[in-house]
């Protein structure tokens, strides 16, 4: 199904107050994308040694080891002021054909991006912005990273947001898969930010590693702007660069970048208002 989901948004939600966030530059965003050569294990490393050009401390990165897979999770957790969580995720492996550009790098090079949004300032939540390896085979390192959680942890995450397959066109979102408290928030910004948001539900199609989070009752959706026309793209010769619209990318990563920074207000308030933006 292809919709726009902005009709989400309720009409008395007034914009009641200012919000305010600073999105990396276009070229930095681009060229993190540009960065996607390699196997698995240097992909690892490469969005390693972003997440440290990013601003992460060495004390904040964290490599994950997943039995049975050469490549680990790599996460940077930037601490908040309350005792709640915020994941945003995103898988970086990729099947051995084409550049792997679309599926999953595109995701994958923006979280140190989106790290640069929230570090902008203090956040009453933790950020923890995590690269997951061996999506690919079946959502192994998702699944391993929230196995390994105590049931504290789990209970902490306030939500999961998940990157998959972005830039191909507008952002969409997997809606029957996403939990409202995730996906309200990201049509309330986009219609305050008069940005296109579309759902496209890929059940049929796919998974992704949101999934395991919502496996364990975790709220968690997943953002992208993969549709039935270009779906032969993944898994295929075709998955490269050139691919990718640049205006569809960066416009995706200025919404995104707003909407990670909103969530720290948004979730787990008792006043849920609609930002005015500047």
């Amino acid at each position: 199904m292809f919709a726009v989901i902005l009709s989400l948004v309720p009409n008395c939600l007034a914009q009641t107050k200012q919000f305010h966030f600073t999105p990396t530059p276009e070229d930095v965003v681009w060229s993190r994308l540009e960065r996607f050569g390699g196997k698995n294990r240097d992909r690892e490393q490469t969005l390693r040694t972003m997440f440290t050009e990013a601003g992460c401390k060495p004390e904040q990165l964290t490599e994950l080891p997943v039995k049975h897979t050469p490549a680990p999770n790599v996460a940077c957790t930037i601490p908040g002021e309350g005792g709640r969580v915020i994941v945003i995720g995103a898988h970086f492996d990729y099947v051995d054909m084409g550049k792997g550009v679309v599926d999953n790098w595109s995701g994958a090079s923006m979280l140190p991006s989106l790290l640069e949004a929230v570090t902008k300032e203090p956040r009453r939540h933790t950020y923890i912005f995590i690269g997951f390896t061996d999506e690919e085979k079946g959502l192994i390192g998702s699944a391993d990273y929230v196995e390994h959680l105590s049931k504290e942890q789990r209970a902490r995450i306030s939500g999961m947001v998940n990157l998959d397959t972005v830039g191909l066109g507008p952002t969409e979102v997997w809606l029957t898969h996403a939990s409202p408290e995730l996906s309200t928030p990201l049509a309330i910004l986009a219609k305050a930010m008069n940005v296109p948001l579309y759902q496209m539900n890929v059940e049929a199609v796919g998974s992704s590693d949101s999934e395991s989070f919502r496996e364990r009752k975790i709220p968690a959706m997943t953002i992208h702007s993969l549709t039935q026309k270009t779906l032969p793209i993944l898994h295929s010769w075709k998955d490269t660069i050139e691919q990718i619209s640049r205006k569809d990318y960066l416009e995706s990563h200025r919404l995104i970048s707003g909407y990670v920074v909103y969530l720290d207000d948004y979730l787990d308030s008792p006043s849920r208002d609609s930002p005015g933006t500047n």
